[in-house]
């Protein structure tokens, strides 16, 4: 295997939705920020990778208006996922493993607010059984929740300790559209948005975008003094239908965490967790202990862009070896319905 570090990133979540720029629009500045830190231009990347969806832009082919931001000559070597651009990364690496090139650059965007989001992510659904009758995600994460708490894997006050902590956290992270400090009883006092769940227990509607620059070798040496290195690398899946698997767990969360090295060491876990209980979820399936910093720069509660929140977590988890306050970090993105699918990503610092 070949190694490979995370050498660049560079997010935008926006506070509010009034003058919401395009998606292209927002890739603009978020591409010449990391020209800046790596000191590339466009004939540097040897591969570009993207995530997005047609269904949440409204309309056929969205992604090709976004690759216009990259240039359109001389033409560059491209490919596309309509997934989180966590899948995206997961691609771009791929891409430099076979050899074909030595650097890369993974991104995505979502204009969330263009839509009804709740019903927009029913298009994930089983297009048969589920999709027909719309269940919302937050209706379908409350029945998650309240199984979790019928079964006494967690309880109310668990999922507000979670809110709390990330609110908290939030507060030092420049990009977070929904932080404060908040204490369990008063998080505990606020009305039912969609019972169990709290407005707090749920992500907030963002839109943004985010980039990543993946290089080989003496490559990222070049860039960064204390690259994140990739060590372990792994997606997994559970089934699509809802009733053919326990919602109150992650086997597929677990699997990946295991076949991408386990967790011995980690430091620090940045988890894509759009609802409070998810992240008790993954703690479990991911086996992380106290000891471990969950979601410091305050998760996906904070924020979370669509097709973009998943790989916010991996550039925020690589951020900490940059800057040397851990020394061995794990990344988590999810997509599908509930923790349907699962990537996990462990990374370090000296190679």
């Amino acid at each position: 295997m070949r190694d490979v570090a995370i050498v660049g990133f560079a997010q935008r979540q926006l506070q509010n939705f009034d003058g919401s720029p395009m998606c292209a629009e927002l890739l603009v500045p978020i591409f010449s920020e990391i020209y800046e830190q790596t000191g590339w231009t466009k004939s540097d990347v040897g591969f570009w990778c993207s995530g997005s969806s047609d269904y949440l832009a409204g309309r056929a082919f969205s992604f090709v208006s976004a690759i216009d931001t990259i240039g359109v000559l001389p033409p560059v070597n491209e490919s596309h996922v309509e997934m989180d651009a966590a899948w995206a990364l997961y691609e771009a690496w791929l891409k430099i493993q076979t050899g074909d090139v030595d650097t890369a650059v993974a991104f995505g965007f979502g204009k969330s607010s263009a839509g009804q989001l709740r019903r927009t992510l029913a298009m994930q659904l089983d297009p048969y059984t589920m999709t027909p009758l719309w269940p919302d995600t937050v209706s379908l994460a409350a029945l998650q929740a309240r199984a979790g708490l019928d079964a006494g894997l967690w309880d109310e006050k668990q999922m507000a300790a979670v809110v709390s902590r990330s609110m908290t956290d939030a507060e030092s992270n420049p990009n977070a559209v929904r932080s404060g400090a908040r204490g369990i009883d008063e998080l505990l006092a606020k009305p039912m948005f969609s019972d169990p769940l709290r407005k707090h227990d749920c992500a907030p509607v963002t839109d943004g975008a985010v980039a990543l620059v993946l290089a080989a070798g003496d490559k990222a040496r070049e860039i960064r003094e204390n690259p994140a290195w990739i060590t372990g690398f792994a997606h997994n899946t559970d089934g699509l239908q809802l009733g053919t698997r326990d919602l109150t767990i992650s086997g597929s969360a677990e699997r990946a965490g295991q076949a991408a090295g386990g967790t011995d060491g980690i430091e620090v876990a940045e988890l894509h967790a759009p609802f409070s209980h998810q992240e008790l979820i993954l703690r479990s399936a991911l086996g992380l202990g106290d000891d471990v910093s969950i979601s410091p720069s305050g998760g996906a509660l904070s924020g979370n862009p669509m097709f973009a929140g998943g790989a916010i977590r991996f550039g925020e988890a690589a951020k900490r070896i940059w800057d040397r306050s851990a020394s061995k970090v794990l990344s988590h993105a999810t997509s599908g319905p509930l923790l349907q699918q699962n990537l996990v990503c462990v990374m370090e610092a000296a190679r």
